[in-house]
């Protein structure tokens, strides 16, 4: 993919602030959605594989259903989840490429498959979850956007944390070109030192966005039976589309 999240300060150096940008609480109601979808395979779901699974915050919640395996690109991340979850199986790898020599009853892979940003990067993404997933199994991709309910938008947040750290960002998405397969998002960062210090970081980031058909025609070039299921949720945003692969081979 042309933005690798490697040339990324915010999955880098500042990895370790990613419990006050995207507390663990605010995946909670998704991740049991998540959870629903994951067990619709045909087969009993107890060994999940998660591709992307940044600083671990799908699995607080879904460890307690799920014996999880979590690969991330970042080892930055990685450790934030380590952290959180030291009873999961980590490894680095991206999820284009990435073989663990074993298969399993489902795979997970939220919104770090944003950043396939060309629908070859995709497809290999799609691939490594096919390997990776028992006959009878499932796989569940969770992009924040598709082609059909994309609109620009922007968001803010942030919290501070009992070590008096805080944090403060902004970010803008929107998409230079209707005709290609990526939109861009600007981020903003303020971050509060422990002593009182400012600093101020941008980041510009390049992520995919494919519409539902090439979606569910990559899952079923792979081998899957796809269909998309809309996510149900109380928050106030367009609910995501779940892409979900079965295996039946």
């Amino acid at each position: 993919m042309t933005d690798s999240p490697t040339t990324h300060r915010f999955y880098g150096e500042l990895a370790v602030w990613w419990p006050l940008i995207s507390p663990p609480e605010e995946y909670e109601e998704e991740a049991a959605f998540a959870a629903t979808v994951l067990r619709s395979a045909s087969i009993p779901v107890s060994e999940v594989l998660e591709l992307g699974s940044g600083g671990g915050h799908n699995a607080v919640h879904l460890k307690s259903d799920f014996a999880l395996t979590l690969t991330d690109l970042s080892e930055e991340m990685l450790e934030v989840s380590r952290q959180l979850n030291p009873e999961c199986d980590h490894h680095r790898g991206d999820m284009r490429t990435v073989r663990l020599g074993r298969s399993f009853d489902a795979v997970f892979v939220h919104d770090a498959v944003d950043y396939m940003t060309s629908e070859e990067d995709l497809r290999r993404a799609v691939e490594t979850a096919f390997v990776h997933c028992h006959p009878g199994g499932v796989a569940v991709f969770v992009p924040d956007e598709t082609r059909e309910t994309f609109e620009p938008s922007s968001d803010h947040g942030g919290n501070d944390g009992a070590d008096g750290r805080g944090v403060r960002y902004l970010s803008w998405t929107w998409d230079p070109d209707a005709g290609d397969t990526w939109i861009l998002t600007e981020y903003a960062f303020l971050l509060r030192g422990t002593d009182g210090s400012m600093r101020v970081v941008h980041e510009t980031h390049r992520l995919g966005l494919f519409g539902r058909e090439d979606w569910l025609r990559l899952l079923a070039d792979a081998g899957f039976e796809a269909r998309a299921v809309t996510e149900v949720t109380s928050e106030d945003r367009t609910p995501r589309q779940f892409f979900v692969g079965h295996r039946t081979t």
